[in-house]
């Protein structure tokens, strides 16, 4: 499956088309409205403002159902300004229209949903079997970082045990929630990430 890399720009996540599903929504309109057309269906890979911030507007423009696992879904549905970080942006959290949860094991626009909790609860990252591409949000980076785990939520012991269970797939590409891709050999970023976080 191709993706197709929308930037972030400063602090807002990286958005990514993958077929009919837009992954985060943390990009203006402006950047995704020439794909509205082709988007279905947006999942939120967790719900930090960053990368929720214009899914209700996006939602709207492609008349897409949106989606997030269901242990970050409560942040959305209470409009948790604490759990979703909004204030730290000045904005009050958005009211994101989600159709749905998700769960570990689910399969959305051809992507398998991998429950990755450590940078939030609810933090998942979306596997493309047939293209070894992996598109990990906050989770994982293409240079060997890893999401925070001092906000609300967060758990450095878990995020331990999802980089473990991501070792196990054998990711070529790696489309991470901020900075750059790893078109290739994304593995190797993903390795880096567990023997890094091994020194904190």
């Amino acid at each position: 499956m191709q993706v197709r890399w929308i930037p972030g720009e400063g602090y807002w996540a990286n958005a990514y088309l993958c077929g009919e599903v837009l992954v985060d929504a943390g990009v203006t309109p402006m950047q995704v409205e020439a794909y509205a057309s082709e988007i279905s269906t947006i999942v939120l890979t967790h719900c930090h403002y960053d990368h929720i911030a214009h899914a209700h507007h996006i939602a709207y423009m492609c008349d897409a159902e949106v989606f997030i696992h269901e242990a970050d879904e409560p942040a959305l549905t209470y409009g948790r300004a604490e759990t979703t970080l909004s204030l730290m942006f000045g904005e009050r959290s958005p009211a994101v229209p989600l159709t749905g949860t998700l769960e570990d094991g689910d399969t959305i626009g051809g992507l398998k949903v991998i429950h990755t909790p450590g940078h939030t609860p609810g933090s998942i990252c979306l596997w493309d079997p047939e293209g070894e591409n992996l598109i990990s949000g906050d989770t994982v980076f293409a240079d060997g970082g890893v999401g925070r785990t001092d906000f609300p939520g967060g758990s450095q012991e878990e995020l331990v045990r999802s980089l473990d269970r991501l070792a196990a797939y054998d990711v070529q590409g790696l489309w991470p929630g901020h900075g750059m891709p790893a078109k290739e050999n994304g593995f190797r970023h993903i390795e880096a990430a567990r023997r890094m976080i091994g020194y904190y």
